[in-house]
C-alpha cells in the first residue's frame, strides 16, 4: 500500500515538503481560531464563550469558523490530524508486528511527529479538557472515533476481519487507557505522557499484573 498524503495544515508534514501559500494561510487561520478560543474560554468560561465571539476575535467570519471546525468543542479537542497521520504511519510499518507492537510503534511515531507542536501539548488546552465536562466527553468520543476509524486499517495490517470481536476489545481497551491518562495526568507535556502510555500498553500485554 502507498502512504497516504500528509494533511495540508497539520504540524507533521513530511520532511522536504514545503507547504504552498494557500496551505500556509489555512494553517494561520486554523491557529488563529484555536488561539482565540483558548483565550476566550480561559477568560470567561466555556459556556459563556460563543462561536461568534471566537470568530470575531480570530478576525474571521462565522461561516469561515464552520469551514474549519464543525462545533465549538472541536476547536479545543480536534483529532483530525491524528487520524490522517495514523493511516500513513500504519501503512509504512514493516510487516509481521503483533497488535501490541503495532500500537506501540503507532503511538511512538505520533508522539515524535507532534512533540514540538505547540497546540497538541498546550497545557491550557489539556487543562480545559480536564475541567470542562462537555470537552472531556467530546475528547473521549474523539479518542473512540479515532480508534474506530483505524480499526479497518489495523485489521488489514494484522490480516483479521474488521468485525473481529477480540480486535474490537483490544482497541477499546487501548482507547480507554489512553483517554484516562490524557485527561487525568497533571503534567500534560507529551514526553512523560507517551512513556506512561507505553507502560500501560505493556501492562495490558502482560495481562494486567498488579505487582
Amino acid at each position: 500500500m502507498s502512504a497516504a498524503p500528509s494533511t495540508t495544515d497539520a504540524p507533521g508534514n513530511s520532511p522536504g515538503r514545503r507547504p504552498g501559500l494557500r496551505e500556509q494561510q489555512k494553517a494561520r487561520t486554523r491557529n488563529a481560531i484555536r488561539e482565540a478560543a483558548l483565550r476566550l474560554i480561559s477568560e470567561q468560561g466555556y459556556a459563556k464563550t460563543t462561536v461568534e465571539q471566537i470568530a470575531e476575535t480570530a478576525g474571521v467570519s462565522h461561516m469561515t469558523f464552520f469551514r474549519y471546525f464543525p462545533t465549538k468543542e472541536q476547536v479545543v479537542v480536534g483529532g483530525e490530524y491524528f487520524e490522517t497521520e495514523s493511516r500513513a504511519i500504519v501503512e509504512s510499518m514493516p510487516p509481521g508486528l503483533n497488535h501490541f507492537d503495532l500500537i506501540r510503534r503507532l503511538f511512538t511515531e505520533l508522539n515524535r511527529l507532534t512533540a514540538d507542536d505547540p497546540w497538541v501539548g498546550n497545557p491550557l488546552r489539556m487543562q480545559l479538557i480536564r475541567s470542562e465536562p462537555l470537552l472531556q466527553k467530546t475528547f473521549q468520543a474523539e479518542s473512540e472515533r479515532m480508534m474506530a476509524g483505524m480499526r479497518q486499517l489495523i485489521a488489514d495490517y494484522l490480516g483479521r476481519d474488521a468485525d473481529d470481536f477480540a480486535l474490537g476489545v483490544f482497541l477499546d481497551a487501548v482507547a480507554g487507557v489512553t483517554f484516562r491518562l490524557a485527561t487525568e495526568t497533571e503534567d500534560s507535556h507529551l514526553q512523560p505522557q507517551i512513556e506512561t502510555t507505553l507502560h500501560a500498553i505493556d501492562l495490558l500485554e502482560q495481562g494486567l499484573p498488579l505487582d
